[in-house]
């Protein structure tokens, strides 16, 4: 285990059993570099003199339409998200100018051996939950205990190698991990919200609810108003407040959100000063939609911030668990019907680059031919895998041409649709030897997906395909997703710097049949498995690297999606009455927010002027 001498708290000792040697450490990183060291009074990216006070008014996280639950850890129910965000503490937080270092919250110290069989934390005495009680190691063991059996899928799938926790006193626990669980494990563990056993004495953790949660974080559920709103605001006795993790953050008196099925509506109530902030996901919008009043005046600002994690694994996914979908030659049709030059350059606005791998811009993205390590690896596995795998460059999904229909790809999907044994009939339609009709379902509760998944359906039907693109309700979308209902589906999901145990939750055959499962295609292939556990188990970056580029590969070679699109930055628009740190951490836009503040000078300026009502 590498560790940075300088930057560690780090208790070496032989323990009497097995000898291993243990790390007690006040961070923790997957491969042991950390930047700060156990006197760090803040992050970099903090601004220790933030002013406190005022409100961030913002559209609802990550585009989610709607909420009707509290309870965000479950299947049931379309959790608030960001009821997650702001309410609990975890054992460590994430440092976001650093791929994947920890730093102690509740825990004061983490402890674990060479062996990785266990990971114990060492909790500060002056951790309390909302209503006053103390969090306590049995809280921490009802957590694991918990997610692992009534939690969300991917809770039960990332704590799958937890083979047991025990409260060892009031303030220190111990999670023993199956060997091989990986270094990345510890962390995931770490970052777990901790939850008050007491409260779910009368409330069902296993149920969708609108109670009030209790956590120990900086903020409180103050006002709901389901499914429109919802406000968190400060608590002033939180306990963490002058923890080095927390100095500058946690800035705003309150956070409000505000929901919007339709987004077009929620972009006029940005425009006329409704809520002060918003992630814009559309490129139309942001080329043509800031031309209001306000923008026009420089009351609003559109700011392009880089984001320096890998790109989301964003694009639309192929349902294997359908017959028609299991033929490779299928799949590799639907992937030809779609224009990304024509979509790009007509809807996108030309700011779009194409995602062709799962781990796209990064150094686990497979390029050319598969070499050295890489190589080495993938010949463990010669005999399940195709031989073109080895003499054929990684896959590169074709760009299509500046039509909508692209004659070419077109011709090329036809042909395979026909070796595939799906021929199209005096009626235009295509059949099987059966009869069958090939229908294809392609739900979605994205009214703004329309516009570019319409022309590609109308490729598909060009090709004989009954295919039906539907904007349905959300929590209908919700529902049918969870039960797999569904044969394609148009999807991103977010890529770890130093990716681990949540492959499996994607990839793994163990997720394809778990209901409500990020395994989206119902991919279920022993090699794929064992790359995933490559990845998991790496004992350095180049290993994880190696593991990831081979496993990007063989996933490329299976042609389980379409691959989207990426901007390799957030593009976010403010009302100018914030405050930023100078250099923004490089990871996690979402959560720097946290360090951002109210500027009242700015504020008060825009009201004067008549931009903004009075009051926040």
């Amino acid at each position: 285990m590498r560790m940075h001498a300088a930057a560690v708290i780090a208790l070496i000792a032989l323990t009497t059993s097995a000898q291993a040697e243990v790390t007690i450490s006040h961070g923790y990183s997957t491969f042991g570099d950390l930047k700060y060291g156990p006197n760090f009074t803040h992050f970099d990216y903090a601004n220790p003199d933030a002013p406190q006070g005022g409100t961030m008014s913002q559209r609802q996280l990550f585009g989610t339409p709607t909420f009707d639950s509290l309870n965000t850890f479950i299947i049931k129910g379309d959790g608030a998200p960001e009821v997650g965000v702001h309410i609990y503490d975890s054992l460590m937080v994430r440092a976001h100018d650093e791929p994947d270092a920890l730093y102690g919250l509740i825990a004061e110290t983490i402890e674990y051996p060479d062996d990785l069989s266990y990971v114990a934390f060492n909790m500060r005495p002056k951790a309390r939950f909302h209503d006053g009680a103390p969090v306590t190691a049995e809280d921490v063991v009802f957590t694991i205990n918990t997610l692992k059996t009534d939690g969300h899928p991917y809770y039960r799938n990332l704590l799958s190698d937890v083979t047991g926790a025990e409260a060892e006193s009031d303030l220190r626990v111990r999670i023993d991990l199956a060997p091989g669980a990986g270094s990345g494990l510890l962390g995931s563990i770490a970052e777990l919200a901790v939850l008050p056993a007491h409260f779910y004495d009368t409330v069902d953790f296993a149920e969708s609810w609108m109670d009030i949660p209790l956590g120990s974080g900086p903020y409180q559920v103050t006002q709901v108003d389901a499914p429109r709103a919802i406000t968190f605001c400060k608590d002033p006795d939180y306990w963490a407040a002058d923890l080095p993790v927390n100095v500058g953050k946690n800035n705003f008196d309150c956070f409000n959100y505000e929901y919007f099925v339709d987004d077009t509506v929620g972009l006029e109530a940005f425009a006329a000063g409704e809520y002060h902030m918003r992630v814009e996901y559309r490129s139309a919008s942001w080329a043509t939609g800031y031309d209001f009043p306000a923008a026009q005046a420089g009351w609003v600002q559109q700011l392009l911030i880089p984001d320096g994690r890998p790109a989301n694994a964003q694009g639309i996914w192929f349902n294997m668990r359908n017959r028609v979908l299991q033929d490779i030659r299928v799949r590799q049709a639907l992937e030809y019907a779609f224009n990304f030059e024509w979509t790009n350059e007509t809807i996108f606005y030309s700011t779009y680059t194409r995602t062709d791998s799962f781990f796209e811009n990064t150094d686990m993205q497979a390029t050319g031919l598969p070499q050295g390590d890489e190589l080495a690896l993938l010949e463990e596995f010669r005999d399940q895998l195709p031989p073109e795998l080895f003499t054929t460059a990684a896959h590169v999904p074709n760009s299509g041409g500046p039509r909508p229909r692209d004659r070419n790809d077109l011709r090329i999907a036809a042909e395979l649709l026909d070796a595939a044994g799906w021929i199209v009939g005096d009626d235009g339609v295509r059949r099987n030897a059966n009869g069958d009709v090939m229908q294809l379902e392609f739900p979605d509760s994205s009214r703004s997906l329309e516009r570019i998944m319409i022309p590609y359906t109308e490729n598909l039907k060009a090709l004989g395909i009954d295919v039906t693109f539907e904007v349905i309700d959300p929590s209908s979308w919700t529902q049918r997703r969870q039960a797999f209902d569904f044969d394609l589906s148009s999807t991103a999901w977010s890529v770890q710097a130093t990716p681990g145990s949540e492959l499996r939750a994607f990839y793994g055959s163990a997720a394809a049949d778990a209901e409500g499962s990020n395994n989206l295609t119902g991919i279920a292939d022993p090699v794929v498995d064992a790359l995933i556990e490559r990845v998991v188990t790496a004992s350095t970056r180049e290993e994880v690297n190696t593991a990831a580029r081979a496993l990007d590969r063989v996933l490329r070679s299976k042609h389980i999606w379409i691959g989207g699109w990426n901007l390799g930055a957030h593009r976010v628009a403010v009302w100018d009455i914030f405050g930023m740190p100078e250099k923004p951490a490089p990871y996690d836009f979402f959560r720097n927010v946290d360090f951002w503040w109210f500027d009242r000078a700015k504020y008060d300026a825009l009201v004067a002027e008549g931009a903004l009502d009075p009051g926040l």
